[in-house]
């Protein structure tokens, strides 16, 4: 096994442990146990357990950011932004400890930073198509926040707890804050004379003035 190899395993052995039990579970003991290394086998790539939930971390939400990034999108960029919305809360709430670690303050994360980006993209092509009611920076962040939130809130309660519809309700308040109605359609145009009404109209434009 090289270095990259034995460096993978560890990162999906802790990531593994950290999803089934916690970031508490994640100690250089009990990964390089369940790694099948020697402890000090793990400090020659990672400095700490910081270091190593830091990695871990990475490696789950790259993972997810790659997968938004090539899903096919629908057509629709709001329909798009929603879908996206969606598998964000999804994935915090199926990946409670890795989100905990994405929203520490002031922990600034490559991958985090990759899911904006992809965020970005999105409401730029809903601005694109003349639906945005506010600057694309801000719509993000009004986005971004509330999504974020919103994961937080449910993570807070137990899992029979959690108000079911509070994902869309909060969606529903960002949507209107940020979007426009479709545009209307373009009228239909005119239906051309019929010669019996351009004979009338020219019998009447041809008629003497009072």
């Amino acid at each position: 096994m090289n270095r990259t190899e034995a460096r993978e395993k560890i990162v999906e052995t802790a990531a593994r442990l950290l999803r089934e039990q916690g970031a508490a579970a994640v100690t250089v003991r009990a990964v390089a146990q369940a790694a099948g290394v020697q402890a000090p086998a793990l400090y020659r790539f990672f400095e700490d357990k910081d270091a190593l939930l830091d990695a871990v971390a990475e490696h789950v939400f790259t993972s997810y950011v790659e997968g938004k990034s090539d899903t096919a999108g629908t057509g629709d960029p709001v329909a798009d932004l929603r879908a996206g919305w969606d598998a964000h809360i999804g994935f915090g709430l199926a990946n409670p400890a890795v989100f905990g670690l994405l929203v520490v303050p002031g922990r600034v994360s490559p991958a985090a930073e990759a899911g904006l980006a992809v965020l970005r993209g999105r409401i730029h092509r809903v601005a694109t198509a003349g639906r945005l009611r506010v600057p694309e920076p801000r719509a993000a962040e009004l986005v971004h926040a509330a999504g974020t939130g919103t994961v937080l809130a449910l993570l807070a309660a137990p899992p029979e707890s959690r108000d079911p519809g509070l994902a869309d309700a909060m969606w529903e308040a960002v949507a209107h804050r940020i979007l426009t109605d479709a545009p209307e359609p373009d009228a239909a145009p005119a239906a051309p004379l019929t010669d019996a009404e351009r004979a009338l109209l020219a019998e009447w434009l041809a008629r003497p003035r009072q």
